[in-house]
């Protein structure tokens, strides 16, 4: 059985950081891409950031400069590193581990539940 189970969310002020940690099981994680969405309210799923299996990383243009994913193979984790956050910031951070290289939250195999991320100003 696959699981993802992130952390690290909470409530924080503008300009502060958080790191997101997202833990794999069942799965072998250093074949899959992972990466994170972000879903705020009355909003779609949005793309942040992937990082592919041989380790390339993509960030979406709106966190660029302020967020890296990275990823441990030998922890089966993925992370999100935010830097200077922002009330826009504020949703639910996803991970999802995929086999093919998209943007699209509907090529994603598997998903977590997700930590909020609010972010006041």
């Amino acid at each position: 059985q696959v699981q993802l189970v992130e952390s690290g969310g909470g409530l924080v002020q503008a300009g502060d950081s958080l790191r997101l940690s997202c833990v794999s099981s069942g799965l072998t994680f250093r074949s899959y891409h992972m990466a994170w969405f972000r879903q705020a309210p009355g909003k779609d799923r949005e793309f942040v950031a992937r990082v592919m299996a041989y380790g390339d990383t993509f960030h979406a243009t709106s966190v660029r400069d302020r967020f890296t994913i990275s990823r441990d193979n030998t922890r089966n984790t993925v992370y999100l590193q935010m830097n200077s956050l922002k009330p826009e910031d504020t949703a639910i951070y996803y991970c999802a581990a995929g086999t093919v290289l998209a943007f699209s939250p509907q090529t994603y195999q598997y998903w977590g539940q997700g930590t909020q991320v609010t972010v006041s100003s």
